[in-house]
Protein backbone atom coordinates (compact mmCIF):
# COMPACT_ATOMS: atom_id res chain seq x y z
CA UNK A 1 0.00 0.00 0.00
CA UNK A 2 1.27 3.30 -0.72
CA UNK A 3 2.06 5.98 1.69
CA UNK A 4 0.43 9.22 1.04
CA UNK A 5 3.06 12.04 0.48
CA UNK A 6 2.54 14.67 3.19
CA UNK A 7 1.62 17.96 2.71
CA UNK A 8 5.46 19.63 3.13
CA UNK A 9 6.65 17.66 0.42
CA UNK A 10 3.37 18.29 -2.13
CA UNK A 11 4.29 21.49 -1.93
CA UNK A 12 7.86 21.32 -2.53
CA UNK A 13 7.37 19.08 -5.42
CA UNK A 14 4.97 21.62 -6.84
CA UNK A 15 6.96 24.58 -5.85
CA UNK A 16 10.04 22.86 -7.90
CA UNK A 17 7.86 21.83 -11.03
CA UNK A 18 6.75 25.68 -11.60
CA UNK A 19 10.69 26.55 -11.09
CA UNK A 20 11.59 24.29 -13.98
CA UNK A 21 8.65 25.53 -16.22
CA UNK A 22 9.48 29.29 -15.45
CA UNK A 23 12.77 28.28 -16.37
CA UNK A 24 11.98 26.78 -19.39
CA UNK A 25 9.21 29.23 -20.07
CA UNK A 26 10.81 32.50 -19.73
CA UNK A 27 13.13 32.32 -22.51
CA UNK A 28 9.85 32.60 -25.08
CA UNK A 29 8.80 34.80 -22.73
CA UNK A 30 11.12 37.90 -22.74
CA UNK A 31 11.60 36.90 -26.54
CA UNK A 32 7.82 37.84 -27.44
CA UNK A 33 8.21 40.89 -24.61
CA UNK A 34 11.01 42.34 -26.52
CA UNK A 35 9.02 41.82 -29.80
CA UNK A 36 6.23 44.09 -28.69
CA UNK A 37 8.59 46.79 -26.48
CA UNK A 38 8.65 50.54 -27.88
CA UNK A 39 12.24 51.31 -29.34
CA UNK A 40 12.63 54.01 -26.45
CA UNK A 41 12.36 51.02 -24.11
CA UNK A 42 13.78 48.73 -26.26
CA UNK A 43 17.38 50.73 -26.24
CA UNK A 44 16.40 52.76 -23.16
CA UNK A 45 19.06 52.43 -19.85
CA UNK A 46 16.04 51.25 -17.67
CA UNK A 47 15.09 47.13 -18.20
CA UNK A 48 10.62 46.82 -18.30
CA UNK A 49 9.52 43.18 -18.07
CA UNK A 50 6.58 44.28 -19.74
CA UNK A 51 6.24 47.11 -21.76
CA UNK A 52 4.11 50.29 -20.55
CA UNK A 53 2.15 50.59 -23.97
CA UNK A 54 2.67 47.14 -26.21
CA UNK A 55 3.75 48.25 -29.40
CA UNK A 56 3.94 45.46 -32.36
CA UNK A 57 6.16 48.24 -34.97
CA UNK A 58 8.72 45.44 -35.38
CA UNK A 59 6.12 43.56 -36.49
CA UNK A 60 5.05 45.73 -39.26
CA UNK A 61 8.42 46.54 -40.15
CA UNK A 62 9.52 42.73 -40.35
CA UNK A 63 7.51 42.02 -43.04
CA UNK A 64 6.91 45.92 -44.47
CA UNK A 65 10.93 46.51 -44.63
CA UNK A 66 12.18 43.36 -44.12
CA UNK A 67 9.83 41.51 -46.52
CA UNK A 68 10.16 38.47 -44.35
CA UNK A 69 7.13 36.75 -46.01
CA UNK A 70 9.66 35.53 -48.59
CA UNK A 71 12.03 33.58 -46.12
CA UNK A 72 8.94 32.08 -44.48
CA UNK A 73 7.89 30.58 -47.58
CA UNK A 74 11.09 29.86 -48.39
CA UNK A 75 11.92 27.91 -45.48
CA UNK A 76 8.08 26.31 -45.95
CA UNK A 77 9.22 25.19 -48.94
CA UNK A 78 12.40 23.70 -48.44
CA UNK A 79 10.81 22.15 -45.17
CA UNK A 80 7.59 20.50 -46.99
CA UNK A 81 9.72 18.95 -49.63
CA UNK A 82 12.46 17.27 -47.28
CA UNK A 83 9.58 15.87 -45.22
CA UNK A 84 8.01 14.47 -48.50
CA UNK A 85 11.39 13.05 -49.66
CA UNK A 86 12.88 11.97 -46.98
CA UNK A 87 9.37 10.00 -45.62
CA UNK A 88 9.04 8.43 -49.02
CA UNK A 89 12.56 7.21 -48.88
CA UNK A 90 12.88 6.09 -45.25
CA UNK A 91 9.58 4.58 -45.29
CA UNK A 92 10.30 2.01 -48.32
CA UNK A 93 13.85 1.62 -47.41
CA UNK A 94 12.73 0.90 -43.45
CA UNK A 95 10.90 -1.49 -45.12
CA UNK A 96 13.11 -3.62 -47.18
CA UNK A 97 15.39 -3.88 -44.68
CA UNK A 98 13.02 -5.06 -41.85
CA UNK A 99 11.27 -7.83 -44.11
CA UNK A 100 14.08 -8.91 -45.80
CA UNK A 101 17.69 -10.14 -45.13
CA UNK A 102 20.54 -9.56 -47.35
CA UNK A 103 23.80 -9.56 -47.55
CA UNK A 104 25.67 -6.02 -46.48
CA UNK A 105 21.85 -5.28 -44.25
CA UNK A 106 23.75 -4.76 -40.78
CA UNK A 107 27.20 -2.88 -42.51
CA UNK A 108 24.31 -0.35 -43.99
CA UNK A 109 22.11 0.21 -40.82
CA UNK A 110 25.28 0.75 -39.08
CA UNK A 111 26.65 3.33 -41.31
CA UNK A 112 23.50 5.33 -41.63
CA UNK A 113 24.04 5.45 -37.73
CA UNK A 114 27.19 6.55 -37.97
CA UNK A 115 26.05 9.33 -40.39
CA UNK A 116 24.56 11.31 -38.40
CA UNK A 117 28.06 11.40 -35.81
CA UNK A 118 30.28 13.40 -37.88
CA UNK A 119 29.05 17.23 -37.64
CA UNK A 120 28.04 18.38 -41.06
CA UNK A 121 30.44 20.86 -41.20
CA UNK A 122 32.36 18.31 -42.97
CA UNK A 123 29.62 17.39 -45.39
CA UNK A 124 29.73 21.48 -46.69
CA UNK A 125 32.98 20.76 -48.75
CA UNK A 126 31.84 17.86 -50.95
CA UNK A 127 27.72 18.88 -51.11
CA UNK A 128 29.05 22.28 -52.26
CA UNK A 129 31.25 20.46 -55.34
CA UNK A 130 28.18 18.01 -56.10
CA UNK A 131 25.44 21.13 -55.95
CA UNK A 132 27.68 22.94 -58.34
CA UNK A 133 28.37 20.30 -60.59
CA UNK A 134 24.53 19.53 -61.01
CA UNK A 135 23.57 22.83 -61.13
CA UNK A 136 21.19 23.30 -58.63
CA UNK A 137 23.57 25.82 -56.37
CA UNK A 138 21.64 28.37 -54.70
CA UNK A 139 18.27 26.46 -55.55
CA UNK A 140 15.99 25.11 -52.94
CA UNK A 141 16.39 21.60 -54.60
CA UNK A 142 19.91 21.72 -52.90
CA UNK A 143 18.46 22.53 -49.63
CA UNK A 144 16.47 19.75 -49.76
CA UNK A 145 19.28 17.17 -51.39
CA UNK A 146 21.37 18.26 -48.40
CA UNK A 147 18.65 17.85 -45.71
CA UNK A 148 18.09 14.44 -46.65
CA UNK A 149 21.55 13.13 -46.89
CA UNK A 150 21.42 13.20 -42.73
CA UNK A 151 17.78 13.53 -42.16
CA UNK A 152 16.89 9.84 -44.58
CA UNK A 153 19.43 7.70 -42.47
CA UNK A 154 18.10 8.67 -38.84
CA UNK A 155 14.47 8.58 -40.42
CA UNK A 156 15.10 4.76 -41.33
CA UNK A 157 16.45 3.87 -38.50
CA UNK A 158 13.42 5.40 -36.53
CA UNK A 159 11.05 3.36 -38.83
CA UNK A 160 13.01 0.30 -38.58
CA UNK A 161 12.71 -0.49 -35.15
CA UNK A 162 9.35 0.16 -34.97
CA UNK A 163 8.31 -2.01 -38.26
CA UNK A 164 10.99 -4.95 -36.26
CA UNK A 165 7.88 -4.89 -33.62
CA UNK A 166 5.38 -5.52 -36.15
CA UNK A 167 4.33 -9.09 -36.67
CA UNK A 168 4.93 -10.74 -40.43
CA UNK A 169 2.07 -12.37 -39.79
CA UNK A 170 -0.23 -9.10 -40.92
CA UNK A 171 0.77 -9.25 -44.21
CA UNK A 172 0.74 -13.05 -44.73
CA UNK A 173 -2.80 -12.74 -43.44
CA UNK A 174 -3.24 -10.04 -46.09
CA UNK A 175 -1.60 -12.45 -49.20
CA UNK A 176 -3.46 -15.19 -48.10
CA UNK A 177 -6.80 -13.19 -48.76
CA UNK A 178 -5.27 -12.30 -52.27
CA UNK A 179 -2.87 -8.96 -51.73
CA UNK A 180 0.20 -9.04 -53.26
CA UNK A 181 3.34 -7.38 -51.26
CA UNK A 182 2.71 -4.20 -52.33
CA UNK A 183 -1.09 -3.82 -51.63
CA UNK A 184 -0.39 -5.66 -48.18
CA UNK A 185 1.95 -2.75 -47.24
CA UNK A 186 -0.19 0.04 -48.22
CA UNK A 187 -3.72 -1.09 -46.67
CA UNK A 188 -1.99 -2.85 -43.93
CA UNK A 189 0.88 -2.01 -42.87
CA UNK A 190 0.93 2.12 -43.71
CA UNK A 191 -2.10 2.79 -41.70
CA UNK A 192 -0.60 0.85 -38.85
CA UNK A 193 2.96 2.83 -39.11
CA UNK A 194 1.12 6.43 -39.26
CA UNK A 195 2.00 7.34 -35.68
CA UNK A 196 5.57 6.62 -36.73
CA UNK A 197 4.90 8.30 -39.92
CA UNK A 198 4.05 11.61 -38.05
CA UNK A 199 6.90 11.77 -35.21
CA UNK A 200 9.26 11.10 -38.07
CA UNK A 201 8.06 13.60 -39.98
CA UNK A 202 7.78 16.18 -37.20
CA UNK A 203 11.44 15.59 -36.50
CA UNK A 204 13.05 15.75 -40.36
CA UNK A 205 10.36 18.86 -40.39
CA UNK A 206 11.72 20.50 -37.56
CA UNK A 207 15.65 20.52 -38.19
CA UNK A 208 15.07 21.56 -42.37
CA UNK A 209 13.12 24.67 -41.01
CA UNK A 210 15.61 25.49 -38.11
CA UNK A 211 18.80 24.56 -40.20
CA UNK A 212 21.14 27.39 -40.57
CA UNK A 213 24.93 25.71 -41.77
CA UNK A 214 23.79 24.47 -45.11
CA UNK A 215 21.15 27.51 -45.43
CA UNK A 216 24.03 30.06 -45.55
CA UNK A 217 26.10 28.09 -48.09
CA UNK A 218 23.30 26.60 -50.45
CA UNK A 219 21.62 29.81 -50.62
CA UNK A 220 21.41 33.77 -51.87
CA UNK A 221 19.68 36.55 -51.67
CA UNK A 222 16.50 35.64 -53.95
CA UNK A 223 16.07 32.32 -52.01
CA UNK A 224 17.34 33.01 -48.06
CA UNK A 225 15.67 30.47 -45.33
CA UNK A 226 14.33 32.29 -42.09
CA UNK A 227 17.73 31.10 -39.91
CA UNK A 228 19.43 33.21 -42.61
CA UNK A 229 17.30 35.74 -42.59
CA UNK A 230 17.41 35.83 -39.27
CA UNK A 231 21.20 36.39 -38.97
CA UNK A 232 21.40 39.27 -41.45
CA UNK A 233 19.47 41.76 -38.75
CA UNK A 234 22.53 41.21 -36.78
CA UNK A 235 24.91 43.74 -38.10
CA UNK A 236 28.30 45.27 -37.44
CA UNK A 237 26.28 48.89 -36.75
CA UNK A 238 23.84 46.98 -34.34
CA UNK A 239 21.52 44.56 -33.72
CA UNK A 240 17.90 44.71 -34.50
CA UNK A 241 16.07 43.49 -31.54
CA UNK A 242 12.82 44.19 -32.05
CA UNK A 243 12.98 42.20 -35.71
CA UNK A 244 15.00 39.85 -34.63
CA UNK A 245 12.45 38.93 -31.65
CA UNK A 246 9.70 39.29 -33.76
CA UNK A 247 10.61 36.73 -36.20
CA UNK A 248 11.68 34.20 -34.02
CA UNK A 249 8.48 34.56 -32.52
CA UNK A 250 6.55 34.39 -35.93
CA UNK A 251 9.16 31.28 -36.83
CA UNK A 252 7.80 28.66 -33.49
CA UNK A 253 4.58 29.85 -34.69
CA UNK A 254 3.86 27.10 -38.04
CA UNK A 255 5.86 24.44 -35.65
CA UNK A 256 3.62 25.19 -32.46
CA UNK A 257 0.30 24.72 -35.24
CA UNK A 258 1.84 21.56 -36.28
CA UNK A 259 2.69 19.83 -32.83
CA UNK A 260 -0.95 20.84 -31.80
CA UNK A 261 -2.67 19.19 -34.44
CA UNK A 262 -0.48 16.14 -34.51
CA UNK A 263 0.49 15.89 -30.51
CA UNK A 264 -1.29 12.21 -30.47
CA UNK A 265 0.11 10.49 -33.06
CA UNK A 266 3.51 11.80 -32.36
CA UNK A 267 3.32 10.73 -28.59
CA UNK A 268 2.25 7.39 -29.78
CA UNK A 269 4.72 7.53 -32.57
CA UNK A 270 7.73 8.13 -30.04
CA UNK A 271 6.51 5.53 -27.66
CA UNK A 272 5.72 3.00 -30.52
CA UNK A 273 7.76 0.05 -30.29
CA UNK A 274 9.64 1.02 -27.47
CA UNK A 275 8.92 -1.83 -25.58
CA UNK A 276 9.12 -5.47 -26.90
CA UNK A 277 7.19 -8.78 -25.94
Amino acid sequence: MRRKQGPLKTALFYLALAAMLAFLLFPFYWTFVTSIKSAKELYGPAVTYWPKVPSFESYKRLFAEYNFLKPMGNSLLVASLTTLVSLTVSVLAAYAFSRYRFKGRKFLMTMFLTNNMFPTVLLLIPLYAIMRKLGILYTPASLVLSYTTFTIPFSIWLLNGYLDDLPGSLEEAAMVDGANRAQAFLKIILPILAPCIVATGAYVFMTSWNEYTFAVMFTNEANRTIPVALRNLIGQLGVEWGMLTAGGIITIIPVCIMFFFAQKRLVAGLTSGAVKG
